[in-house]
């Protein structure tokens, strides 16, 4: 179970589950907790408030299937039409409603964290493997946004930048405290790049949509 610690921050990786490879080392600044937690924190709520939009708005297209969703602006850029294709419900109920609880996790972890909880390893563990499956669930809806749907929402696009960085810093922090054991090279390599990553995710993601709606932005589309 979490328990409480006057501890604010880590200086080196003494976790349970450390191994040989982490133990003693100095962490990255970025998965110290204070500055961990306020990621959660920004990212959680980011997301948070863009899936609760997006219910808002859905319940909005129940009432009423001619609703104009604030996110509708043209042909390619639409919440509203994204929202009737059967990808927005893939498991039998909005998509969205999974992010309210899920972000609501991210931000009481971080609140968690910001008032000294320590988290047993089996916690991060799973949050690991939420986040993961989260951020595998995002590409999944991303490359159907892209390539088979043809539509953009802005709203999930907001979610899709907060789940970046989110995958990303949980990932190397798990790493770098020895909850994922790596060898010493691979772990300080790790560390020592998780905002090159988030970079180069987020290039990936403009580059695939420029690619992906290229008619629109060189003007032969028709619109």
């Amino acid at each position: 179970m979490p328990s409480i610690s006057s501890a604010t921050g880590d200086a080196t990786a003494q976790h349970s589950g450390s191994g040989p490879a982490t133990a003693e080392r100095p962490l990255p600044p970025m998965t110290r907790d204070r500055p961990f937690a306020w990621l959660l924190l920004i990212t959680g709520v980011v997301g948070w408030l863009a899936s609760g939009t997006l219910v808002l708005e859905k319940l909005e297209v129940l009432k009423d299937p001619k609703h104009v969703t604030v996110c509708d602006v043209n042909p390619w850029i639409s919440c509203g039409q994204v929202m009737q294709t059967w990808q927005s419900s893939v498991f039998g109920f909005p998509n969205m409603f999974i992010g309210i609880v899920a972000f609501a996790v991210i931000i009481t972890t971080a609140m968690g964290i910001l008032a000294g909880a320590r988290f047993a390893r089996w916690y991060w563990l799973g949050l690991q493997a939420g986040v993961t499956l989260g951020f595998a669930f995002v590409v999944w809806l991303w490359s159907q946004a892209l390539y088979s749907i043809h539509i953009l929402c802005p709203f999930c696009m907001i979610v899709w930048a907060a789940m970046i960085p989110l995958f990303v810093w949980v990932t190397v922090r798990n790493v770098s405290h020895g909850v994922i054991p790596l060898p010493a090279g691979p772990t300080r390599i790790l560390g020592d790049s998780g905002w090159v990553l988030a970079a180069l995710l987020y290039v990936a993601v403009i580059a695939t949509i420029f690619f992906a709606f290229v008619q629109v932005f060189v003007g032969t589309s028709g619109y």
